[in-house]
């Protein structure tokens, strides 16, 4: 398909290639899909009244074009009233691969960034108690904003920072990313080992203690260290 691609006629437009930007770069970089891990925090686990000395890594996913980009107002997303922040360091791949051992995982990485996972909290708790998919709770319209990403040739693998979240000025989310239960290599191995990682892809890594709601017309602030910070406001 990918060598017609260029002559191939469609019965309606494609749509567009959802991309997000690229510090200090006129180019953009394209995202095929993206990946969120669940409870990679023991804190957050915790308070989301889980064990996080019990579960293996997990996974959600959220559709390509749900990025938004750093300065980006955010529509209040319909059927919530209890819409939640949630910071993450972002790791952007840049290699294709399967079955990666964790020792090459990082040959993969193209560079990382930092997302807010915006979560329907109303809508996956109830997913939770009937046992259903969380798709409508994580995958909804402009549910993953990106900041700026930064190539691996620029800040190499980061494995310690402050990672940090604040609504209106108020600090609301504090931890350091080296407290991730599962690091990026074992992270990137993990999912190598249930679908092909491909160029385009996004991994959202997880989220540190303190989650809670945000209103319409709230700015919500953050940022990894070494990585970049995040500015959205909630429209």
């Amino acid at each position: 398909m990918s060598d017609t691609a260029s002559t191939t006629r469609f019965v309606i437009p494609p749509p567009p290639v959802s991309s997000v930007a690229v510090q200090r770069a006129s180019a953009r970089f394209p995202v095929r899909r993206i990946f969120c891990v669940g409870r990679n925090y023991a804190a957050h686990a915790r308070e989301m009244g889980r064990d996080p000395d019990r579960e293996p890594p997990f996974f959600f996913t959220k559709p390509a074009d749900s990025v938004v980009d750093d300065g980006g107002i955010v529509p209040y997303p319909p059927q919530t009233g209890n819409l939640h922040y949630e910071i993450e360091l972002v790791v952007a791949i840049g290699t294709a691969g399967t079955d990666v051992p964790e020792e090459r995982a990082l040959d993969h990485v193209w560079g990382y960034g930092v997302g807010i996972d915006l979560t329907r909290r109303d809508l996956q708790s109830a997913a939770k108690e009937l046992g259903r998919p969380w798709d409508w709770a994580k995958g909804f319209d402009h549910s993953a904003p990106v900041a700026s990403l930064r190539p691996v040739s620029e800040i190499g693998h980061p494995a310690s920072g402050r990672i940090w979240l604040a609504v209106d000025g108020a600090l609301k989310q504090q931890s350091d990313i080296s407290e991730m239960i599962w690091k990026v290599p074992e992270i990137v191995a993990t999912v190598s080992r249930a679908v092909e990682l491909r160029p385009g892809d996004l991994i959202m890594t997880g989220t540190p203690e303190g989650v809670g709601p945000v209103e319409r017309g709230c700015v919500i602030t953050g940022g990894v260290e070494g990585v970049g910070d995040i500015r959205i406001a909630i429209g």
